[in-house]
């Protein structure tokens, strides 16, 4: 009987700052806060001028970090009537079109910022407001999707919030916490500005040579390759096609940087053999032209590609660097969109980009493009892999400092 006995597990994190002790507090969000909602203010009342406002979609498309420090919309609306902020408040889109984009928890730390209608309001009562918007984004996140109801409209009312459990310590532990994950969101941030200013000059750099060839010698798009073509997806209802696979299956995700040099799914021959899929050799093209059009990659081993991505073997003419910037032009692009075909999914055939035309220069020109380019990338291939780590860091500090 001894031995079955429940051990009741101390109610504090995995990681902690010394000189702090004591089990963390247990209570539902709406007995330490006051929750409520905001006041409709709609995009045609925004303006350059006026009083600071916050709108609900701006919570996960333009505000990146837990801690709103600057409001990006301003209204000139009369703020009589309307709610503003106190330092410290917590909010959360009341509405949108998924479960998790809605479970997004930012705290506003200036006053009288204007808050639209579909954001909920969680006001604390002697609490850190910036220590629960990271509790409420890390390890509460899904267990605020869950309380979201709807289905292409997604709405996340304040009573359900109020039940949502939190664990809490005194509140200088949590000023410690939501201090040392603040300043990690601003080295991220001042990363995010590196990474940006090395995709322009790589662009810059890029466009400027790409229209100096166009006054060239210029050949047909299909006069580039050797062999094209989009993949295919086996039926996913059967298991022989995925089990075990060993074959590389590229889907859209996968095509994040320069290089391919890892993939999450995998297919089997038998799934190749009973789909429009084929490998791809090495050192080849991977390009999205379906849904989300212009993601693009450099194969560096064989693989296969869902349908909506293309695999493009280069001529022996052509090296795979120079073919890969020239398609990452803004030239390529607008050439691409406008043939791009409206339907269940926006589309660019590949008999339609065969008729693009391509600046060709000699190999030993296309050499010294893409080892220019090519340096500058590699500095911002390194800079998003610090990028990363810090994410990840992060990540795990979200998942080690909370309950």
């Amino acid at each position: 009987m001894g031995d079955n006995k429940k051990q009741n597990k101390p109610n504090v994190p995995n990681l902690r700052f010394p000189g702090f002790s004591g089990e963390w507090e247990t209570s539902e969000l709406g007995k330490i806060s006051l929750i409520s909602k905001g006041v409709g203010i709609s995009k045609e009342q925004r303006s350059a001028e006026g009083s600071p406002c916050i709108l609900y979609g701006e919570l996960y498309t333009t505000y990146t970090t837990e801690i709103i420090e600057e409001v990006c919309s301003k209204t000139d609306l009369d703020t009589n009537g309307l709610v503003k902020s106190k330092a410290n408040d917590v909010i959360i889109p009341a509405s949108g079109e998924t479960a998790i984009d809605i479970s997004t928890a930012r705290c506003v730390i200036n006053n009288n910022v204007l808050l639209g209608g579909d954001l909920n309001i969680i006001r604390l009562n002697n609490h850190d407001g910036k220590f629960f918007s990271y509790q409420l984004n890390g390890v509460r996140k899904i267990a605020i999707a869950k309380v979201a109801q709807g289905v292409s409209i997604v709405h996340l009312h304040g009573d359900a919030l109020s039940h949502i459990t939190v664990h809490y310590p005194s509140h200088l532990e949590q000023e410690k916490i939501s201090s040392l994950l603040h300043l990690i969101d601003r080295r991220i941030a001042t990363q995010n500005k590196v990474i940006e200013k090395y995709e322009s000059l790589i662009k810059a750099i890029n466009d400027s040579v790409i229209s100096r060839l166009l006054k060239g010698r210029v050949v047909s798009f299909k006069d580039l390759y050797v062999e094209a073509g989009e993949g295919g997806t086996p039926s996913t209802s059967e298991h022989s096609y995925y089990k075990n696979g060993s074959i590389p299956f590229i889907k859209i995700d996968d095509l994040s940087g320069k290089y391919l040099t890892i993939n999450k799914d995998f297919i089997t021959e038998l799934g190749v053999q009973k789909s429009s899929a084929w490998v791809v050799p090495e050192n080849s093209i991977i390009y999205s032209n379906g849904a989300t059009i212009g993601a693009i990659s450099i194969s560096t081993y064989p693989v296969c590609t869902k349908q909506g991505i293309l695999g493009i073997v280069p001529i022996s003419d052509v090296r795979t660097e120079y073919l890969y910037y020239f398609m990452s032009s803004s030239y390529f692009n607008k050439q691409v969109q406008r043939i791009v075909t409206e339907g269940t999914m926006k589309t660019a055939y590949l008999k339609d980009i065969n008729l693009i035309k391509c600046p060709l220069p000699t190999i030993d020109d296309q050499d010294k493009i893409a080892y220019g380019l090519s340096s500058i990338s590699s500095k911002l291939e390194l800079e998003k892999q610090l990028r990363n780590k810090l994410l990840s860091t992060k990540k795990y500090l979200l998942q080690v400092l909370f309950i």
